[in-house]
């Protein structure tokens, strides 16, 4: 059985992941929560869902994982909202961190891009513009709504690694694709049907990826 090590360094709500994809995947795989870089080793594919503050976010994955940049970039991997956010270069939370540097692109705070006048964080469901199409795209309609729940929003550089953009007055990086990595901005696990789709279709991608 492969195993789905979905990583745990105290800043996430796990329940709601682990729920969505006990729904989709098969009895080939297991779930798994990592607490510690021995957890990742031996798993087959990586999850790393998240919350809070980016510098904190960094600090811990940096302790408890020290070697998950390797593992990223070497096996499946699915980051959800704020493991997304730390793929790119810095995110200026905070007054500013440096990131994983895995995509090439900045997170920067929605106020600093949008009018005062719209609310921020940017919390609900909104249209998911998918650039090309692609098997994680399957049985998902081109503009389908996704739910999201953040303060800072990015901006990839390089435009061949955006699967897809969302538009919030300005258009931002709302997923990414790039070799064996998979990331959004969105949180597929509240997304409802679509959300579950993205799941099942990520599994399969993983399985084309052997």
């Amino acid at each position: 059985m492969k195993k789905i090590a979905v990583i745990d360094y105290g800043m996430s709500n796990l329940h709601s992941v682990l729920k969505s994809f006990q729904k989709v995947i098969n009895k080939n795989y297991y779930l798994s929560i990592a607490q510690t870089s021995n957890d990742i080793e031996d798993a087959s594919i990586l999850v790393l869902p998240g919350q809070g503050a980016a510098n904190s976010c960094v600090e811990k994955l940096s302790s408890n994982f020290p070697d998950l940049k390797k593992h990223i970039l070497n096996k499946p991997f699915l980051g959800i909202c704020l493991g997304f956010q730390i793929l790119f270069e810095k995110s200026y939370e905070n007054g500013g961190v440096s990131c994983f540097s895995l995509i090439e692109g900045d997170v920067k705070d929605f106020r600093e891009v949008i009018h005062k006048d719209m609310k921020v964080p940017h919390m609900g469901w909104n249209k998911v513009k998918q650039k090309y199409d692609h098997i994680l795209w399957k049985s998902i309609p081109d503009e389908s709504f996704f739910y999201f729940v953040h303060s800072y929003c990015a901006q990839a550089n390089i435009e061949s690694s955006i699967l897809s953009s969302t538009n919030y007055e300005v258009d931002f990086t709302s997923s990414i694709l790039k070799d064996n990595i998979l990331a959004c901005q969105f949180h597929p696990e509240k997304s409802s049907k679509y959300g579950l789709q993205l799941l099942s279709n990520f599994i399969n991608w993983t399985e084309e990826l052997e």
